[in-house]
């Protein structure tokens, strides 16, 4: 996948797009592969997931932690059967994720969370493949080269690579420098450095050098295309509460 061209009457150096909808409108095809990032639904790209969504595009390979849950997050594009594969961790919140796997409608690739992490990172490195001691001796392990180091055994994993990321962060300045917050940085950062054309949706523009250099999580270089969406529903996945009493 190609580079996207500057969008007709919009300055060549600006990164930013007024919606999801006319950020994604000349990137997303049939049988892509994605990047998407989030855990759970903790830092998930919620209005261009929406937007892709209202795409109609099809055969999606999604790469992601998991696969949000019904009704929200990537479970929006699984009901709408969107994807045809994902390259997930932890996939248990999804009631139609796990029905559509188990009746043979939906292809998985199942990788340790820790791997998911590192073959993302590899990828956008430049790294094609690396050793790793996780999963030697599993299922994780079948079809795989091992070899041993040192008396340890170790798997072969291939780098991910996806034709486009789509990531969420709290800040971005009109550069495209990326502030995450706290926990919702997890895989956003490595999903962005991973895909070919990057776009992500923040919930605050500023001017370039309002975040300094110091807090600057992921450069601008790696981000493509900025979409504001300035008051996300942030859904709690699961909410826990102490019981009434002292």
């Amino acid at each position: 996948m190609n580079k996207p061209e500057p969008h007709a009457g919009r300055q060549a150096s600006s990164k930013c797009w007024p919606d999801a909808v006319s950020a994604l409108g000349d990137l997303v095809q049939d049988e892509q592969t994605l990047a998407v990032g989030g855990f759970g639904l903790c830092g998930i790209p919620e209005a261009l997931i929406a937007a892709l969504r209202d795409s109609g595009v099809k055969g999606l390979t999604v790469i992601s932690n998991n696969a949000g849950v019904d009704g929200f997050g990537l479970g929006l594009l699984l009901e709408t059967r969107q994807i045809k594969k994902m390259i997930s961790s932890y996939v248990g919140e999804n009631k139609e994720f796990e029905r559509q796997f188990l009746a043979g409608e939906l292809d998985l690739e199942f990788n340790p969370q820790g791997t998911l992490a590192e073959r993302l990172r590899a990828g956008g490195a430049g790294i094609p493949a690396f050793f790793t001691a996780t999963g030697y001796g599993t299922v994780v392990a079948e079809g795989k080269e091992t070899r041993e180091f040192d008396g340890t055994h170790y798997v072969l994993e291939s780098a991910l690579q996806a034709d486009l990321s789509l990531v969420k962060a709290w800040k971005a300045d009109k550069a495209g420098n990326l502030l995450f917050r706290k926990t919702a940085r997890n895989f956003n950062p490595a999903c962005a450095m991973a895909g070919k054309v990057c776009v992500a949706e923040v919930e605050e523009l500023v001017e370039v050098g309002e975040i300094d250099p110091d807090h600057v999580h992921l450069p601008g270089i790696y981000v493509d295309r900025i979409v504001v969406n300035p008051q996300p529903e942030k859904r709690i996945e699961q909410r826990t509460v102490r019981q009434g009493g002292n």
